[in-house]
């Protein structure tokens, strides 16, 4: 038996899990917030029952001896020393073209990570600072990276360039490398399972929504094609970020109407998305205003579903025949109304959602078509801490 620790570093938070591997069986989850920000927070939960305590975390160093102190409190069970962490798997978004699998972490790979900062300035370095910080305090422990980026490395050619010029791929890696992938990855796997069909045969398309949002190609288990591109803006509507949006917009609020580009990636990122045309970037509450007949929130809404309609019909354009749409991650697993919309008017494509099944709420995998849809629609509880663990010791072992 081997204990894996999965570390997911924010800029001012650490999610964290412990797992008992290779059964899978979760231990403990965390949170570790407000770092760096006066009195911070830590809180687990075991087998139902939370724990917290406020207090200062002015660093990460602090916030993860923190972990390691709580999961060594006596009365957790959890470990009695920081050596009995066999091995650590971290969250890493963005791997570019280096890393195509999970990976072992020594020099070479931590040099890698810092030189893809520029890829993804608001991820890479905190999950870089949480290695630093795990080599100190589980100085024992192997630590692994699992990249959000390495499942979608098997997009053909014609899928991940840009029409631009050449050499901004060559020289500058401007290309599509996709996001959620550790989530894409799990989901699909386990819907597979579900399905009775060997993962690497199974033709899906892959549905994460949450405030962050994207879908995936999975054609005989790989990602052949993927919503976000060379960082996690385009494609789907989300929380606060715009999704597919003519880049001529750019210019002419630039040039014609004086905004500075500091000010474009500002709203195309944080002020867009439902936010922008809501003013709400929580679907529950865009539902809630939509149930009192609001035009705002049932536009943002139409938009929203709209989105992710258009690319469903273009990934069974690029895989052929289905098995099965996923629905995934907290919108995906609890919007009943935006699973209902997205798959309005899809029997011409074998997608026929069951209404009755569609409200049922569970915390597992379930069916939500009618007996005879020729494509499932599954809804899939993501996993991805659970994902990162079963990287690692499959890695590992």
């Amino acid at each position: 038996m081997m204990k894996i620790l999965v570390i997911n570093t924010g800029s001012s938070s650490i999610k964290f899990a412990l797992f008992q591997m290779p059964n899978g069986h979760e231990l403990v989850s965390g949170l570790v917030e407000q770092i760096g920000e006066g009195i911070g927070a830590i809180s687990l939960e075991i087998n139902g029952e939370k724990h917290s305590e406020k207090l200062e975390i002015p660093n990460h160093q602090r916030g993860l001896t923190l972990v390691g102190t709580w999961l060594m409190n006596p009365k957790y069970h959890l470990i009695s020393s920081p050596d009995e962490v066999h091995a650590i798997g971290h969250r890493v978004v963005h791997g570019g073209e280096s890393f195509q699998e999970t990976t072992v972490i020594n020099s070479e790979v931590k040099e890698k990570i810092k030189e893809l900062f520029g890829l993804a300035p608001l991820h890479n370095p905190p999950n870089y600072e949480g290695i630093e910080v795990a080599e100190k305090v589980f100085a024992k422990a192997t630590q692994v990276a699992v990249f959000d980026t390495a499942f979608h490395q098997s997009l053909p050619p014609k899928a991940f360039h840009y029409a631009l010029p050449k050499y901004l791929y060559a020289d500058y890696g401007v290309r599509v490398y996709g996001f959620h992938g550790t989530s894409h990855r799990y989901v699909a796997r386990v819907s597979a399972q579900y399905l009775g069909i060997e993962p690497q045969k199974a033709n899906l398309i892959t549905i994460h929504l949450g405030n962050g949002a994207s879908m995936a190609a999975v054609k005989n288990g790989k990602s052949i094609d993927t919503s976000l591109g060379m960082t996690p803006l385009s494609g789907l509507v989300m929380g606060t970020r715009v999704g597919d949006v003519d880049p001529g917009v750019i210019f002419y609020l630039e040039e014609e109407r004086g905004y500075s580009i500091q000010k474009v990636k500002n709203m195309l990122n944080r002020e867009s998305g439902m936010k922008g045309l809501a003013g709400d970037n929580d679907l529950r509450a865009i539902t809630e205003r939509v149930a009192n007949k609001e035009e705002e929130a049932q536009l943002a809404l139409d938009i929203y579903c709209y989105r992710i309609k258009k690319y469903i019909g273009a990934y069974i354009a690029a895989i052929g025949p289905i098995h099965a749409i996923v629905f995934t991650a907290g919108v995906g697993e609890n919007s009943a109304i935006v699973r209902q919309m997205v798959c309005e008017e899809m029997t011409h494509l074998g997608i026929e959602l069951d209404q009755t099944k569609n409200t049922i709420r569970l915390d597992e995998i379930r069916e939500v078509n009618v007996a005879d849809s020729r494509v499932k629609i599954l809804v899939t509880p993501t996993n991805e801490e659970l994902e990162i663990a079963n990287q690692t010791y499959q890695l590992l072992k």
